[in-house]
């Protein structure tokens, strides 16, 4: 295998693209490590997803993307080569969106074309409610949040989370002390879950491998932290109140098998959006990684429609 250096010295397998920029945003004593790629005229901000992964996740769209745009990653505070704060509070909603202005800021991006992943999908939406002036457009996939619907609680609440349990099978992994005792076993267990598409193995592993270069109790932070609707808010806004404040042009991707977030979680925030709406039939909770063609291709014409009508 070929092997290059790595941006901290260290000799790794070659990229398909290496960044042209490199470094840290820091924001409140907490270091963000990002990667700049291609200089297009529009930037796309391929925003972070749960800490389990860092930005690797998107190693399939950067050598296409920056082909076309000038696109900007980032590692998530938690995991790669960003900081990992003790703090649950360091991982709110909150925290996070001004984790991805500050990445901008850094960057030089007055504006970019988002896209957000998961619980990056959530933290999307609120940074283009609050900061559209930064937002040029919005893509979300397979977006993690909590909307009315009357959806069954998904599989991975139903067991509690602190309490020791007598059982490991299933989602009883997702629980604090068998992160502890067995990290890995969890993160095998979970992917299977986000892929769910048959011929995964090939994005498991890399995943598992991602999810193991952070640490049990970082993660488990990231799992206690307040979120968009949790709860925990009296007069928080709601998901729809959010959406009607967006007022880029917007696009939700979901898989028809997601297994993480129903897909109807996608159509409902679509049609809050008043956006089109991408189903993968067969894809599950990563159709990035397993349709990276389709999916490419989707980003590229909205990202090409977004800066013709700002042309």
């Amino acid at each position: 295998m070929l092997r290059s250096a790595s941006a901290r010295g260290t000799v790794g397998p070659v990229r398909a693209r290496e960044p042209v920029r490199s470094g840290y945003a820091v924001r409140c004593g907490v270091r963000l490590y990002y990667e700049v790629f291609g200089d297009g005229p529009v930037t796309v901000l391929l925003l972070p997803t749960w800490a389990i992964v860092h930005s690797r996740t998107w190693k399939l769209q950067v050598p296409y993307l920056a082909r076309h745009f000038r696109v900007v990653t980032y590692d998530p505070r938690g995991n790669g080569r960003s900081d990992r704060p003790s703090d649950p509070d360091g991982y709110a909603d909150a925290e996070l969106v001004a984790d991805a202005l500050a990445v901008l800021d850094e960057t030089g991006t007055d504006r970019a074309v988002c896209i957000g992943l998961s619980m990056g999908g959530r933290v999307l939406l609120q940074l283009a409610a609050a900061r559209p002036e930064r937002v040029a457009g919005a893509v979300f996939v397979a977006p993690a949040m909590r909307m009315d619907l009357g959806l069954p609680v998904p599989a991975r609440w139903v067991h509690p989370f602190e309490e020791e349990l007598d059982s490991s099978e299933g989602w009883a992994k997702y629980n604090v002390h068998h992160w502890r005792r067995d990290l890995g076993d969890f993160a095998e267990f979970f992917f299977r879950e986000v892929f769910a598409e048959p011929h995964s193995t090939k994005q498991v592993d890399d995943a598992v491998g991602w999810a193991l270069q952070t640490d049990p109790e970082t993660l488990a932070a990231t799992h206690r932290a307040p979120f968009l609707g949790d709860g925990s808010g009296r007069t928080e806004p709601t998901v729809s109140d959010l959406a009607a404040r967006v007022r880029c042009p917007a696009l939700v991707i979901h898989g028809s098998v997601d297994r993480i977030v129903d897909h109807r979680t996608g159509l409902a925030l679509a049609e809050a959006l008043g956006c089109p709406v991408e189903v993968f039939d067969g894809g599950g909770h990563c159709v990035h990684a397993r349709h990276p063609v389709r999916f490419n291709l989707l980003v590229r014409q909205f990202g090409e429609a977004v800066a013709g009508a700002r042309a």
